[in-house]
């Protein structure tokens, strides 16, 4: 022993093989943590980088449609506006003016040009956004820039009063959007609610949130008021919130992440805001296809102004976020059932599941002894109860409540109350071992399967030791 401590104390001298190592793992440590706390602030700072600058810093047509009446028009306006903006528009002929118009109408395309007549006619939509309009009429009045000819622009679908920048679809959108994720988050916390009532709980919410959101945009002025708007208000928050709880069991520690990126970073600059879709760069207006509020927005547009045009497809894209989140939490059910089916047959102890991480301000849920009154709100809800009595049926206070998984490790242990009454929460799925215990009196010992969304009850009756007092 005392070679072994004094070869120890040799190789552990100053610069020497034990420091070099012991430095080195120090080093390593701190590089490992560093990571763990940047890595999250870092990817975010990346995706606002390289999605709000590149998507919104100059917005400019990519690939507008627009449609313009004759073919000989037509082929005409195209040749300029290759010219003056390479990749700016494409350009389709129709029969005449009013097909034009209708087109614009029916969302076939963002702008109709008829140039024959006295004075050139461009139909635009402000409701597609205003800056979508002014780059149209910017583009357009520059082709007869030389002919002395005054453009005449009709707008075919103008906005409410108070929407004067044909924006405010998208600030209602993100408010019906990011609770959704902020919903998913939190029902992480809902440890006592299955699959099945967290998905009520996300539609009762959803339908809350489009109802309140739709009557204050009324009211405001903001919103024209149509009632189909509440159905797509409804399903933009259904599809986040359903995709997000499905997402988390898989993402784990990285779902803040990956749910601040779909839902924030990526889907607001795409969104049609600031920069409706025709302004956004092409590989972005990729993304605004598969977003759910740049649909919604898109949706929404379609209903309020539109008189329905447009909307089938981007309801479409919510309802396959909506069954995509009813899968990947199908997906996560049937791992556990499989997990759980292998565990019964190799008879192996279940160990205690990291439960995902959910929002960084939301503390995990841990096992967790609580005071028994009446419930308050915003505290734990119990997922074990009980009482512990003696043989005359009277409380036994003080006693002592070990809970354990079935490899024998303490989750958690407390003491029952002046009625002998206890309460955990915070535990896993599975079998649990509860053992009850008061000082002259016998132990008991009882089992119970804790099942998603369930709380169970543990009651016990203690004995007396024999020989023993009873206190």
């Amino acid at each position: 022993m005392r070679e072994t401590v004094a070869q120890a104390t040799r190789t552990a001298v100053p610069g020497g093989p034990a420091t070099t190592r012991i430095e080195r793992s120090r080093g390593t440590s701190l590089v490992r943590t560093l990571a763990e706390i940047l890595w999250f602030p870092v990817a975010l700072f990346l995706g606002f980088l390289f999605c709000f600058a590149p998507a919104l810093h100059a917005p400019q047509p990519h690939h507008a449609k627009v449609v313009v009446a004759g073919p000989a028009s037509a082929a005409r306006v195209d040749a300029a506006l290759r010219r003056q903006h390479p990749g700016g528009f494409d350009v389709t002929a129709v029969a005449d003016g009013q097909e034009a118009r209708r087109s614009v109408l029916d969302r076939e395309a963002v702008a109709g040009f008829a140039g024959g007549g006295r004075h050139p006619v461009l139909y635009v939509a402000k409701a597609n956004g205003m800056s979508l309009e002014q780059a149209l009429v910017k583009a357009f009045t520059a082709l007869d820039a030389d002919g002395g000819r005054r453009l005449e622009v009709e707008d075919v679908a103008p906005t409410v009063g108070k929407d004067l920048m044909g924006t405010t679809l998208v600030y209602f959108g993100i408010a019906w959007s990011v609770p959704g994720y902020l919903l998913a988050t939190t029902l992480l916390r809902a440890v006592t609610f299955n699959r099945r009532r967290k998905l009520l709980t996300i539609a009762g919410a959803a339908a809350l949130l489009s109802v309140v959101g739709f009557l204050v945009g009324v009211g405001l002025g903001y919103l024209p008021f149509a009632p189909g708007a509440l159905g797509v208000a409804f399903l933009l928050t259904t599809a986040v919130a359903t995709f997000a709880s499905g997402l988390a069991p898989f993402a784990k520690q990285f779902f803040p992440a990956l749910g601040m990126g779909l839902f924030i970073v990526a889907s607001i600059p795409t969104s049609g805001g600031v920069a409706p879709a025709p302004l956004l760069p092409t590989p972005f207006q990729w993304v605004h296809a598969v977003m759910p509020l740049a649909n919604a927005v898109d949706a929404l547009r379609g209903i309020l102004y539109f008189d329905g045009a447009g909307v089938l497809g981007p309801v479409l894209v919510l309802c396959a976020w909506i069954a995509a989140g009813v899968a990947l939490l199908g997906l996560d059910a049937w791992l556990r059932s499989r997990r759980a089916a292998r565990r019964d047959a190799e008879d192996e102890p279940e160990d205690v599941a990291e439960p995902p991480v959910d929002d960084p301000s939301l503390e995990v849920p841990t096992p967790t002894a609580l005071p028994i009154h009446r419930h308050h709100f915003g505290e734990p809800v119990p997922m074990l109860r009980g009482t512990v009595h003696d043989a005359e049926r009277r409380p036994v206070r003080h006693a002592a409540v070990t809970v354990m998984d079935t490899g024998g490790r303490q989750l958690v242990r407390t003491t029952t109350n002046e009625r002998g009454e206890y309460a955990v929460t915070g535990l896993p799925e599975g079998y649990l071992t509860i053992v009850a215990s008061s000082s002259a009196r016998e132990p008991v010992v009882h089992q119970r399967l804790l099942r998603s969304g369930a709380v169970i009850r543990a009651d016990f009756a203690l004995r007396g030791r024999s020989g023993a007092k009873s206190r």
